[in-house]
């Protein structure tokens, strides 16, 4: 049979709509400068789908960085991997800088947040390791898991009873492989906006032997006194073993690191695959991301304007009975009841008539019946902005309740 003969008919649970799908409900193009108001289709549009959670992307002082660094290096420079010929003062400054800033003995860089965890995963277990997870976790940590031949045991969603029950049983593998076992979770879910508890699960290390590996990938810059993250946060830094973050959302830019004692990085600096065989961040990336480090540690009133916009955003939804879950953190699911086309029909109404761009997510990520909208509240929203998308989806919630909404895809002019 030939390998692509099974494309021909099944595209996936989402891609069997792909004909009616892209540049609309899939690959939508937004256009112009990035904030919180955008150009979808030639149109002005409030935008609450980008992470741009400081609003640093079209900071000025990083914008003046950003063209500077370009003006002066290009985006070849330095060429090749970091450990054949692609190092620089400037990437060992910004590992510096970004390991006293979380309070950890040293950083490594990533070209790509994701490539970063698959990869560290993949070099940190062998086939003798257990890792304990919870079942939430991320696409990169599931795809990373996928990659090593370790014993892996799941964990329900922030269920700490049932992480012991999964470190009793990961305990118990180990005595008989010799093998170590790591925990991994993440500081903040993406999609529920909840915080992992990392403390209490930090608490188990009194009745097991077992690291701590967070994914802070939404906490870095949000949370904590000084967005340092959620170990800052929840007072439990030095629990966290090995602590990662990405740069493309409270940094918006590329790239990603972790952080952790000096020796476990530079195990992974001589053995990461993705990183010993692959090109460098360009020196553009690197200057722009010290720039917004900087910012990010010297400019608290952005993550204040922020917190602000969060809680109005949040306030405002449950005053009106939206359901957004138990989310303690920017990330601000508002959950509906309704299928694929309930969905598509409200997607497409909301874009077209109240000029609201936001994420849509359904079944299979989410129970069948549900619809979940994805708002992320940044620094660069104004109170108008949460105003109108709080008086808007008052009306589509009304439009929704009284089942107005045609049982079939809309039809969508492509642009």
């Amino acid at each position: 049979m030939d390998i692509f003969a099974k494309f021909e008919n099944r595209l996936g649970p989402i891609g069997d709509y792909a004909e009616k799908a892209p540049g609309y409900f899939a690959f939508p193009k937004l256009e112009g400068e990035i904030g919180n108001r955008m150009l979808f289709r030639g149109k002005e549009r409030i935008v609450w789908s980008l992470n741009n959670y400081l609003g640093l992307a079209n900071h000025p002082e990083v914008r003046k960085t950003d063209n500077e660094a370009v003006a002066q290096y290009g985006l070849a420079s330095p060429m090749g991997a970091r450990m054949m010929s692609g190092n620089s003062d400037k990437h060992e400054e910004l590992e510096r800088n970004l390991a006293k800033f979380v309070g950890k003995e040293d950083a490594m860089l990533f070209n790509y947040g994701y490539q970063g965890m698959v990869s560290a995963i993949d070099s940190l277990c062998s086939r003798h390791d257990v890792v304990v997870y919870d079942g939430e976790s991320h696409a990169c940590i599931i795809d990373g898991l996928r990659l090593i031949p370790s014993h892996r045991y799941v964990y329900k969603h922030n269920n700490i009873e049932d992480c012991d029950k999964q470190l009793q049983r990961a305990t118990e593998m180990v005595a008989k492989t010799g093998g170590g076992i790591l925990v991994i979770t993440e500081g903040v879910f993406g999609m529920s906006g909840n915080q992992g508890k990392i403390k209490e699960i930090a608490a188990l290390k009194e009745k097991y032997e077992f690291r701590l590996f967070v994914d802070d990938a939404h906490g870095f810059g949000t949370m904590g006194k000084t967005g340092a993250g959620i170990g800052e946060h929840q007072n439990c830094m030095d629990d966290i073993d090995i602590y990662f973050s990405t740069f493309a959302k409270s940094m918006a830019s590329i790239g990603g690191f972790l952080a952790a004692d000096k020796k476990i990085l530079t195990f992974l600096r001589y053995n990461m695959r993705s990183q010993v065989y692959a090109k460098s961040l360009p020196l553009p990336v690197v200057i722009g991301n010290l720039k917004r480090l900087e910012l990010l540690r010297t400019k608290p009133e952005l993550k204040a304007k922020l917190w602000h916009n969060v809680n109005r955003l949040q306030n405002g939804l449950k005053e009106r009975g939206f359901n957004i879950g138990t989310t303690n953190t920017p990330v601000t699911p508002v959950f509906m009841h309704g299928g694929l086309f309930d969905a598509t029909q409200l997607i497409y109404d909301m874009r077209e008539n109240y000029n609201i761009f936001c994420s849509v997510v359904v079944y299979p990520v989410i129970p069948k019946g549900q619809i979940m909208l994805r708002l992320i509240p940044t620094a660069a929203h104004t109170d108008k902005d949460i105003d109108e998308t709080l008086t808007a989806f008052s009306a589509l919630q009304e439009k929704l309740d009284k089942k107005l909404y045609p049982q079939e895809m809309p039809n969508v002019e492509m642009a």
